[in-house]
């Protein structure tokens, strides 16, 4: 439905909409509570992370809420936290001047560590200062959250393996940072990450 309250038809608003602005800036109680139980459930994940690493936190959980798996496909927490973990862990392991490429356990894993991989070096392309032990710190804060998140909703261990609770409130917490960034996009010029 449009932000208006009688319509019944579904329209594009545009960014100056009143109402729309009205919505973004003071969410519905229901929202709000919502927000505020995702970012209390991640924080613990995260809450070692520098400014730095954050904004590479949210670069890397933008590329797994992107991610579109091929055929009927679907990618789950844990496919998130293996691909997390095995990329970290070659990181890990290239610091420590050993070359080696971890192999993940599911070809899910293996597509979304490729991508990964491409969007790092991208980063780095640009210009950016990224060490590899940062990436790692951040892998390893994803899949720490991707597996606890998995955990806390109490799904049995025989039907985990198609729980998306981490990646459906990763999905709501980037949304909401969505909202927020087309509201500043017309002030700030666009740029990826890191000064």
């Amino acid at each position: 439905m449009c932000c208006g309250t009688k319509r019944l038809t579904e329209i594009q608003c545009p960014t100056t909409c009143g109402y729309l602005s009205a919505a973004r800036e003071h969410p519905a109680a229901v929202v709000r509570r919502q927000q505020e139980r995702d970012v209390a459930t991640l924080l613990p994940t995260i809450r070692h992370l520098t400014e730095r690493q954050y904004q590479l936190f949210f670069l890397f959980q933008t590329l797994v809420a992107r991610h579109v798996p091929e055929g009927f496909a679907r990618l789950v927490d844990d496919d998130v936290a293996d691909a997390a973990g095995t990329f970290a862990a070659t990181l890990e392991t290239a610091g420590r001047g050993v070359i080696y490429d971890h192999p993940p356990n599911s070809v899910l894993a293996q597509r979304l560590v490729g991508e990964m991989k491409v969007m790092l070096a991208q980063v780095k392309e640009q210009g950016t200062t990224v060490y590899d032990r940062e990436v790692a710190i951040v892998l390893r804060a994803i899949e720490l959250g991707a597996r606890e998140i998995r955990k806390a909703t109490d799904v049995p261990r025989a039907e985990s393996r198609g729980n998306t609770a981490y990646l459906e409130l990763m999905g709501r917490l980037l949304q909401v940072n969505r909202a927020a960034e087309a509201a500043a996009a017309p002030a700030a010029a666009s740029s990826l990450i890191l000064p």
